[in-house]
């Protein structure tokens, strides 16, 4: 049996990874895993009452988690989209053993600080936010651990649409 492919999407808060996930999920024919979508999911369980926070317990149950879904499917042979804004020794610990069922793929979303900023604040009412991390300090892009794993990667700013564009990101998952 072929080995899947692992396409991670990363970046720091407001720099289009969710947004590229789904779309390259979509044109590759794969699920996209979220981290910040499995929180939403806790979130909804919990009800209202919930008030995300540094290490709060939903956050402490959503790292393992959403490894464990990736690792799932791809010990099917599932090809997986994941996408979450952990810098590189958070990647690094949950990557460690999945690399030996898939074959690799990075994308590293970017933006200008500002932009990032701009995105956070812009989004910062819709309901569905209380899951999210960075309703505290949030590291800007210019300063994001990016990961560092050697494998092959694509840097792409996200500002006004993808550069490298679209086409050549879905080539990128693509190949082999």
């Amino acid at each position: 049996m072929s080995l899947p492919t692992l396409i991670v999407v990363s970046g720091a808060p407001g720099t289009g990874k969710t947004q590229l996930a789904h779309a390259l999920a979509k044109a590759v024919g794969c699920p996209a895993i979220c981290r910040d979508e499995i929180k939403e999911g806790m979130v909804f369980t919990e009800g209202r009452g919930f008030v995300a926070a540094a290490g709060d317990p939903l956050t402490a149950r959503t790292y393992p988690l959403f490894f464990t879904v990736i690792r799932t499917l791809l010990e099917g042979g599932v090809t997986v989209v994941a996408e979450a804004a952990f810098q590189d020794q958070r990647w690094r610990e949950g990557l460690g053993q999945l690399a030996p069922l898939a074959q690799l793929r990075i994308i590293q979303c970017t933006v200008s600080d500002g932009v990032a900023l701009a995105r956070r604040e812009g989004r910062s009412s819709e309901p569905t936010r209380a899951a999210h991390d960075d309703t505290g300090p949030v590291v800007a892009p210019s300063r994001f651990a990016a990961l560092s794993i050697d494998a092959p990667r694509l840097v792409v700013d996200t500002t006004d649409g993808y550069a490298p564009p679209f086409d050549a990101l879905v080539r990128f998952a693509r190949s082999t």
